[in-house]
């Protein structure tokens, strides 16, 4: 394998200088800290921080009892960040989460109350639960970062980040999110049950005598995330590696070029935001490993959280029961590494 770049040479860069240096290690804190709510989860918490890093939103689809809630909330209280969390239902309308205008009679006027979405990180529980009005108006504000109440454009509070679940086995009374939307979350995270030793120690804990509930103290500050994000512009991802990129995305629109055979397993290929994901998912995988360069590595590391809700299966690929993942992994292996 090539070099794909140099890293730089002390003096050359202000990566490893103050304050994202310090940055750096409060994101390792961070782990640590969550790690101690949610056991057996690594790729989860890794992946929340990469969405946050680059200023995306987050779609988690796992079984119930997997922590998944537990983590934002942990993820909230570290990054001392405003939290909401909704849990989306069939009779939910979209005034119920981005708020409404409502009548003052003693004041005769009418004022707008903002609804749950105006916090910084927003967990919604069971995405595909709620009607398609409903999704569309949080997907719109997830795209937009502000909502409209009557005539009022309200921008939303920053850093904002939507975690949003799915039950991938519930699918009575659901409203699947249509593809285009799905396209939206810059991760799509599935979420597994965990290791024997994991779980051992979740048993363990769950037995011992509960202490009393303690303050979690924060490891970052809005205004330190803010840095983080900002920071992310001096990794670099060098020509190369963007070549492999584009190359891995357009083997997905057309398999055959690159000698693949699953063209006949994939209906649609990622579209170009897709191709922008992977890039900056893997700048902060990067980021996350205390480095100011990109390398293959990286990418393979977000590969599939980044690209597995953008592949539209063909229904033979259905009926063969195949996944996006094992579709991806054919993909990768015919696109060579630079």
């Amino acid at each position: 394998m090539h070099d794909l770049s140099t890293p730089a040479r002390a003096g050359d860069t202000d990566f490893a200088r103050p304050p994202v240096r310090q940055i750096r290690e409060a994101l390792d804190r961070t782990v640590a800290r969550i790690g101690e709510s949610v056991v057996g989860q690594p790729g989860l918490v890794r992946g929340m921080l990469i969405g946050m890093l680059c200023k995306g939103h987050v779609l988690i689809e796992g079984v119930p009892g997997l922590a998944k809630t537990t983590a934002v909330s942990s993820l909230a209280a570290a990054l001392r960040m405003q939290f909401r969390r909704l849990q989306f239902t069939p009779d939910l309308l979209p005034a119920d989460i981005i708020g409404s205008e409502i009548y003052r009679p003693q004041e005769h006027r009418f004022e707008v109350q903002r609804g749950p979405i105006f916090a910084n990180l927003v967990l919604v529980d069971e995405i595909n639960r709620a009607p398609a009005k409903v999704q569309s108006a949080l997907l719109e504000a997830m795209q937009e970062r502000q909502v409209s109440i009557a005539g009022q454009t309200l921008p939303l509070p920053y850093p904002f980040m939507v975690l949003a679940t799915q039950n991938p086995i519930d699918q009575q009374g659901t409203y699947a999110l249509p593809e285009a939307q799905m396209d939206r979350f810059l991760l799509k995270l599935l979420v597994r049950y965990p290791a024997t030793s994991a779980e051992l120690e979740i048993l363990a804990r769950s037995l011992e005598a509960p202490g009393e509930p303690g303050i979690t103290e924060p490891t970052l500050s809005p205004g330190e995330i803010e840095t983080a994000q900002a920071a992310l512009i001096q990794v670099r991802v060098s020509a190369l590696l963007q070549q492999y990129i584009i190359d891995l995305v357009s083997a997905t629109r057309d398999p055959y070029r690159f000698g693949s055979e699953v063209g006949d397993l994939i209906r649609v290929g990622v579209s170009p935001r897709g191709t922008i994901a992977l890039a900056h998912a893997a700048r902060a995988a990067a980021f996350l490993c205390d480095r100011d360069y990109a390398t293959p590595d990286d990418v393979h590391q977000v590969l599939y959280d980044a690209l597995r809700h953008r592949v539209i299966l063909s229904y033979e690929a259905l009926a063969e029961e195949k996944s996006a993942d094992e579709v991806l992994r054919e993909v990768v292996q015919r696109v060579p590494v630079p």
